[in-house]
């Protein structure tokens, strides 16, 4: 096993089988390590998860990978093979969890499925994270994370009217499932811990993005209205909530939603008067935002930043990745460190971000090799080297 920092021992014990690839997947099964979980990812001979050979490649391995496959184990082995199917079976009887992120009915074609194994394991967990879920008209249709945004709204509240904007991170992969399994796997386990049996688990990445959309179906059921961009006030309504431009071609967002916040603002831009009257008013929208647009306009980023220092405006620069990295703040949080993935080659990495009895760590268990530890778990199953030497000749393994 894995050997983690103290502060990563909450889940020491647990262990877990994850067949998933690429993001949402993975994702999770990277949280559940981090909290001191045994992760052993499971991967096809030859070719592994997908996401290995996305660019760019550090090392020959794709950054994108390293970023989300810290401190797992990796074990090589084709399912699609009776040999595999049943060291797969024996695998289930000494784990916790089963992870997996194929379309719904894959791995029951594969003899894999719950109703199998919690026949071997009935304290299985049993974690299936899709796009659409395993049940409904559209349980078996392909998607991205894009196609899942589009699908459930969130796309036509963002950005502006003219196009909706492509979010720049995975929100249906990471919030929508990733985290969602990680939340739903606990409360299994939690359950297992209590002499509870295990439990088949339904992630659907659309469900939780429906999930997360609380105040804008809240606002359409009660008034009707479609959350559209600049229609709510969480998305360009408001002059007080909202992305303006800076001298230097800058943008600044503006969050001073509260009526404190927002006289702390136009008394740092000594204008007063747009404290007077209500500034969420409706009819006041476009004065103010032409008002604030020209303010905003007349400085650059870095007399801003001066200027609202410590003001208590809810004000900031859009930050780029570059400054999000050098940070002071984000460094004293410990949110990147170094990783060690080439003789001669570090890559830095974003690092978990529970603070756990005040500590993080400084490094984590590099992500595995294809198959690195395919002998290490056999061994421990009991397999001797010379029935490994075979399963690997005939492509099991």
């Amino acid at each position: 096993m894995i050997n983690h920092s103290p502060a990563y021992d909450l889940l020491q014990g647990l262990k877990v089988l994850d067949l998933t690839r690429l993001l949402p997947g993975p994702f999770c099964s990277m949280l559940l390590a981090d909290y001191g979980a045994d992760v052993l990812k499971v991967e096809a001979p030859g070719e592994g998860d997908y996401l290995r050979s996305w660019e760019p490649l550090v090392d020959g391995t794709s950054a994108f990978f390293i970023a989300v496959n810290r401190n797992k184990r990796s074990l090589t082995l084709n399912l699609k093979k009776s040999a595999g199917k049943e060291l797969f079976r024996k695998l289930v009887q000494e784990y916790d969890v089963v992870l997996e992120s194929f379309r719904p009915g894959v791995l029951e074609r594969l003899d894999c499925s719950y109703r199998e194994l919690s026949k071997l394991k009935p304290s299985l967990i049993y974690c299936s994270i899709s796009g659409y879920g395993q049940t409904g008209p559209q349980a078996s249709k392909a998607g991205h994370d894009l196609n899942y945004m589009a699908e459930t709204g969130v796309l036509n509240t963002t950005a502006s009217r003219d196009i909706p904007a492509l979010s720049g991170i995975q929100v249906a992969d990471v919030a929508g499932g990733a985290l969602y399994a990680v939340s739903a796997v606990l409360a299994a386990y939690v359950k297992v811990l209590k002499g509870g049996k295990g439990s088949l688990l339904d992630i659907s990445m659309t469900d939780g993005l429906v999930s997360m959309l609380p105040l804008l179906s809240a606002y359409h059921y009660t008034s009707g209205m479609e959350p559209n961009p600049d229609t709510t006030i969480f998305n360009g309504q408001l002059a007080c909530y909202h992305i303006y431009r800076t001298r230097d071609g800058r943008e600044i967002a503006l969050g001073a939603l509260e009526k404190k916040f927002w006289d702390n603002f136009c008394q740092v831009i000594e204008r007063q008067d747009l404290i007077e009257g209500d500034h969420q008013q409706l009819d006041r929208q476009d004065y103010l935002k032409g008002e604030l647009a020209q303010i905003f306009a007349a400085r650059d980023a870095a007399a801003w930043e001066l200027l609202l220092e410590g003001r208590d405006t809810c004000c900031e620069i859009l930050k780029t990745m570059a400054e999000v990295q050098a940070a002071s703040h984000f460094k004293e949080r410990k949110m990147f460190y170094p990783a060690q993935v080439g003789a001669d080659t570090t890559l830095l990495q974003t690092n978990t971000a529970v603070m756990i009895d005040e500590n993080k760590p400084l490094t984590h268990q590099p992500a595995p090799k294809l198959g690195q530890h395919t002998d290490e778990v056999l061994l421990n199953l009991g397999f001797s080297a010379a029935a490994i030497e075979e399963l690997r000749k005939t492509e099991v393994i």
